[in-house]
């Protein structure tokens, strides 16, 4: 059914800023040295006629979203190419509706036609989320509210089941929308415990130093990291083809962590496990040889290569021994569906696979008594709002992970100025207080980043 308060959008603009990191970052068998973000600006109108803009961001991280052994150069390309040719059909989109519904059937009809045969699904939804996130902001700009406030009956024509209709349990989402499964604005906390990426090329003590490392004023060394910003949570990057290695990364760090007063701990086999058993040996290792350290792990994030369709583990004695999420695999509701069918009792959400997506995933989940965490793509700028505030909505096991503050710490300045506390990790936490307003709340006027001529722009 139309509501009065339905959009369409009538312009799109997308621009390109390139930031360094201060430190390599590695990706299964790739490192991250720089990354293109796409923003994304988004005209829309209503019924009655009247516009507003949105805005929405996200690093084009290659390494991440496409690993291949095709030059880094070629899939960068191709990915800004999708950008460009999303640019014109968001703007030539002649659909009204909410955001949800607009960017469910966008993704259904056009971004999946649209997508290069070579190019992996999960590239493809990077590219598109930009777009999907200036939408929901340019939502709540028109209307002069949150977006979360959007996530309802008053505001969606469609239930839940409508999205999810070809699922066996769909009679379960029947008069059901996103708000139904989501903590009220009201509610959210101010703060999250925040997570700390430990890198695989990150020197842990000074017995790995080589005498390159930045002299920038940020830390280098782990308990420098720890002790600055008060963590209490750290994500280990491991490498997945080295149990012997990653044992010794796992207890190196873990020791660290507890000389540190560090209370969680998770562990990432970069997605280059083969076999479940392999995992399921380290973890039995370390409960067994290092209980302090084991009792820290609160859960496991994505061991096994992204294509769940391809790979299917049954995974259930591994999950059985530390919760294990999806992440890399989690494309959308349907894969969650299928890692849950395998054995996997948790996931990891990114608004980096659209924010409409990522809400269908997270209400999906929570239906079938799965875990949430929300992780991050080291989102700079703008694109740190929408992820904690997703992260804030959603009840994650613990907290947000947010580490562009380790790798890109400068990149962030000008959003700095007016959310201080969101982009320097204190106390162990991210303050979300200074966020609001209509749409995510980014008071991007008052940001005030100046952008150069757009990369594309279509208008009507």
């Amino acid at each position: 059914m139309a509501k009065s308060t339905d959009v369409r959008p009538i312009g799109a603009a997308l621009f390109l800023h390139r930031i360094q990191t201060r430190v390599p970052l590695k990706f299964g068998t790739e490192v991250l040295t720089s990354v293109q973000v796409a923003h994304v600006e988004i005209d829309v109108v209503d019924r009655g006629g009247r516009r507003a803009r949105g805005q929405g961001e996200t690093p084009l991280n290659v390494q991440w979203a496409w690993p291949a052994s095709t030059p880094h150069a070629a899939r960068l390309e191709a990915m800004v190419d999708l950008c460009a040719k999303l640019t014109a059909e968001w703007a030539a989109l002649e659909e009204y509706g909410h955001p949800i519904e607009l960017g469910h059937t966008f993704d259904r009809d056009r971004l999946e036609p649209m997508r290069p045969a070579d190019m992996p699904r999960l590239a493809a939804l990077v590219c598109n989320s930009a777009f999907d996130l200036a939408l929901h902001d340019a939502y709540g700009q028109l209307h002069g509210v949150d977006v979360y406030d959007t996530y309802s009956a008053r505001w969606m024509s469609r239930d839940l089941a409508s999205f999810f209709e070809d699922d066996p349990a769909v009679d379960r989402f029947r008069g059901l929308y996103p708000s139904s499964f989501l903590t009220p604005r009201a509610q959210t906390p101010t703060t999250l415990a925040v997570w700390h990426l430990v890198g695989g090329l990150d020197p842990l003590d000074s017995t790995d130093l080589s005498g390159t490392e930045p002299d920038d004023g940020h830390p280098v060394l782990l308990a420098d990291w720890i002790r600055r910003d008060g963590l209490r949570c750290l994500k280990i990057k491991l490498r997945g083809t080295d149990p012997a290695w990653d044992y010794e990364r796992l207890v190196r760090v873990g020791h660290i962590a507890i000389d540190c007063g560090v209370r969680h701990l998770s562990a990432d086999f970069n997605c280059t496990v083969r076999d479940p058993a392999v995992v399921e040996a380290t973890l039995d290792r370390l409960r067994q040889d290092q209980p302090a350290i084991a009792s820290r792990l609160l859960y496991v994030e994505q061991p096994f290569p992204y294509d769940l369709v391809q790979d299917r583990h049954d995974v259930r004695a591994l999950a059985g021994r530390a919760p294990l999420f999806l992440d890399e695999s989690a494309h959308d509701w349907r894969h969650v569906r299928l890692g849950h069918s395998l054995g996997w009792n948790g996931v990891a959400l990114k608004t980096c696979k659209t924010q409409g997506g990522a809400l269908l995933s997270l209400c999906w989940a929570r239906v079938h008594g799965m875990q949430i965490m929300v992780q991050d793509l080291t989102n700079p700028m703008l694109a740190i709002i929408p992820h904690v505030r997703l992260a804030a909505h959603a009840g994650t096991i613990m907290g947000v992970e947010c580490n562009a503050a380790q790798f890109y710490p400068d990149g962030s300045l000008e959003e700095a100025r007016v959310h201080p506390r969101l982009y320097a990790r204190r106390d162990g936490v991210v303050d979300l207080s200074s966020i609001g307003g209509p749409g995510f709340g980014y008071r991007a006027a008052e940001i005030g980043r100046r952008w150069l001529a757009p990369v594309r722009a279509c208008g009507r």
